[in-house]
């Protein structure tokens, strides 16, 4: 058992992570915190009490596993009493085994995550799974059957009902974790398989290319005695309803057309699938009433169901009376190009940032450049077309696949202090608060949850667990481990996500402020961002220190004076430069006395377009533009679609200013010119319209906006 100093743990979250001035510490509290600390009591605007109407960057999301979170009914643990095949499996010293969460737990700890600062509750799967399969159980629920019932495990369709009201009442939003991409292991092939469904030889079935199916070399599906009806709906019992191809290796076309570790795949191309899928998730919205969904496997899917599916469940959501309905997909890529082509393409409103995730484990654990960071936000332009923008992607930092934060860090500086480890969870939690995008707490990061790798090593208990791999780990900032029950509302990791909640709850530009870059001198390390909102244009200026020792960048000040909100206050004034000193693994936010100028319209030229890899980029120059100037403008490109009308393909608020459509588009439009409109925060605007033949201005024009 390691030795950890709790009082220095507190001293740290107070001094590092200080409080907003408007939360009414006192200076003697922040100074000298108690051995024992108060809790926060967290003042929740408005917005947070109306769930139906709030947007969906005001929310701040816990990512939970209903079985590994809270047992609320010990009487379902074994799963179903009369459906053989959804019973069993509670196997609680066994990381893959049923734990005995459910649906019932959940309800009963809301208010522990309301007391966090918790707006919208991700659960895993819920609806009944097949319980045992060849490589474990379905703690998880992604081996679904029934895609009409909870899983007997987890509750009754009563029991979510009673957990959504529960929420709402509280202000807190419910979204689902759906699948599409395929159903659980029925299906066998006779080539591979043993009439009992069992495998012959290998446990495995090769993948079999397109090619050698239209050839004539494929597999012969059945489905094995007993097992011909298991699937509800029942459409989903047919085999000629999934692709057949054996197991995919996850590359080419078999991470479209293969089975998911043997898991029965779709073929989502069918019309009768994309409609089936359709029909059962308007289903579960009209039933529920969640609040949005994540998507599984999102990259698995032809691009084609996407394009339909989600705008049709959106509709249906709306029609439903759920007008802030929010879907985002788990694209399992860094690559802001495969991210992004699911927004844009695929006409999902959001993904799951795992650039983002990338970057932040890069910076803040591995001590790589800030040029990082930098990079990241330059890539948003990928994603802010006609109906989506970056800044409701979704930002975390592990999960329940590739592994928790405390496991990086331990990854990334294993020798380093415990104090250290804690700081450098802290700051990236803060990081994700703070900056684009949407907060994603995956459960137990809050109560220094480490976890021992990916998938089944990062699904520790939140109540007492009986796994001996789990209560071996020393946790972060705390004397605990797993092998007791772990909702301290007093770990100082709890306490800071407290105090970086209440910051975005009192500040909506830390919600739904555009994001700029700024240019720093002094640190390659250090870095800042400003966030501005259209509504009042006032900058927030956010300096972060990621090195474990302390760190001072200059940079151009846009205004005359700042304001100390939150973190490190040591900053300074010199002309036309504002310099930051940030102690070692600290942040600091600064808020301008003056809203921002109004940015004038100056001559935009045009500089191009190239290819790069599946997208077509236009990029653009402004004249008049002062350096390192917070412009608040926005850059609209239009191309003609073929019916002869103006579409717009991409908006841009920072500078570089660029547009960026898919080839694909870009091919079926065939443009010969675009056009350019650049635009005041105030309304004024500026029309150019430049050939793509000449690549020359062919018309400029001054309008107002209505």
């Amino acid at each position: 058992m390691k030795s950890f100093n709790a009082l220095f743990a507190l001293i740290f979250v107070s001094s590092v992570l200080s409080a907003c001035s408007e939360q009414g510490q006192s200076a003697a509290e922040t100074e000298n915190p108690l051995p024992v600390p108060k809790p926060i009591i967290l003042s929740f605007p408005d917005i947070y009490n109306d769930y139906l109407n709030r947007d969906v960057r005001d929310d701040i999301f816990y990512f939970v596993m209903p079985d590994r979170f809270y047992n609320g009914d010990p009487e379902n643990d074994m799963g179903s009493a009369t459906i053989s095949i959804s019973q069993g499996g509670y196997v609680i010293d066994d990381m893959k085994g049923f734990h005995g969460g459910d649906i019932k737990g959940l309800e009963q700890k809301l208010d522990y995550l309301k007391d966090l600062g918790i707006s919208a509750i991700w659960m895993t799967p819920i609806l009944r799974n097949k319980a045992i399969q060849n490589d474990g159980y379905g703690h998880h629920g992604y081996w679904i059957l029934d895609f009409t019932q909870i899983d007997p495990h987890f509750g009754s369709n009563q029991d979510l009902k009673d957990l959504i009201s529960a929420a709402h009442n509280k202000g807190i939003k419910i979204f689902f974790d759906i699948i599409t991409n395929h159903t659980a292991d029925v299906i066998s092939y006779r080539e591979c398989h043993n009439p009992d469904g069992s495998y012959k030889d290998e446990p495995t079935c090769p993948y079999k290319s397109s090619a050698q199916v239209e050839a004539g070399d494929k597999y012969t599906p059945f489905i094995p005695s007993g097992y011909e009806n298991v699937k509800v709906p029942a459409w989903l019992n047919d085999p000629k309803y999934y692709n057949n191809q054996g197991d995919s290796v996850w590359q080419g076309e078999s991470a479209i057309n293969g089975d998911f570790a043997g898991l029965d795949d779709l073929n989502t191309k069918d019309p009768q699938v994309l409609a089936g899928m359709i029909d059962i998730y308007k289903n579960i919205i009209s039933e529920f009433k969640p609040d949005g969904f994540r998507i599984d496997t999102v990259k698995h899917v032809d691009m084609s169901f996407w394009s339909t599916f989600s705008p049709a469940i959106l509709n249906h959501a709306k029609q439903q009376g759920i007008p802030n309905f929010h879907i985002f997909g788990e694209v399992y890529s860094a690559d802001p190009i495969e991210l992004s082509s699911y927004t844009t393409i695929g006409k999902m409103p959001s993904v799951l940032d795992f650039g983002f995730q990338a970057a932040v484990t890069d910076v803040f654990y591995r001590n790589k450049p800030a040029s990082k960071i930098v990079q990241l936000f330059e890539n948003d332009d990928f994603y802010n077309d006609s109906d989506s923008q970056a800044d409701v992607l979704m930002n975390f930092l592990g999960n329940h696949d590739m592994g928790r934060a405390g496991l990086f860090i331990n990854q990334s500086v294993p020798n380093v202090s415990e104090q250290e480890k804690l700081k450098r969870n802290i700051l990236s939690h803060s990081f994700m608060y703070l900056s684009r995008g949407i907060p994603v707490i995956y459960y137990g990061d809050e109560q220094g949850f480490v976890g021992t790798g990916g998938d089944v090593g990062a699904r520790e208990d939140m109540f007492a667990s009986q796994v001996a791999a789990y209560n071996q780990l020393d946790l972060l900032g705390t004397e605990a481990t797993t092998a007791s029950e772990n909702f301290d509302q007093n770990h100082p990791i709890y306490r800071a996500l407290q105090t970086l909640a209440q910051l975005r709850m009192d500040h909506p530009t830390l919600r739904r402020g555009v994001t700029f870059n700024r240019q720093s001198k002094g640190s390659e390390y250090a870095f800042a961002i400003s966030r501005v909102d259209k509504q009042d244009a006032t900058e927030f200026l956010l300096a972060f220190n990621p090195l474990n020792e302390p760190q001072t960048i200059t940079l151009s000040a846009n205004h005359n004076g700042y304001q100390w909100i939150a973190g490190s206050n040591q900053f300074s004034m010199e002309g036309d430069f504002i310099q930051i000193t940030l102690p070692a693994l600290s942040y600091s936010v600064l808020k301008a006395n003056s809203a921002i100028e109004n940015t004038e319209i100056g001559a935009l030229e045009f500089l191009g377009f190239e290819k790069q890899q599946r997208v077509i980029r236009f990029d653009y120059q402004l004249s008049q533009l002062p350096a390192n100037s917070l412009p608040l403008l926005e850059v609209t490109t239009e191309v003609k679609n073929l019916q002869g009308e103006y579409e717009v393909i991409a908006k841009d608020n920072t500078p570089p200013y660029s547009a960026i459509i898919d080839t694909q588009k870009y091919n079926d439009y065939a443009p010969k010119e675009i056009r350019v409109s650049i635009s005041n925060w105030q309304g004024k605007s500026r029309v150019d319209t430049f050939s793509l033949e000449k690549n020359a201005s062919i018309e400029q024009s001054l309008t107002p906006i209505n």
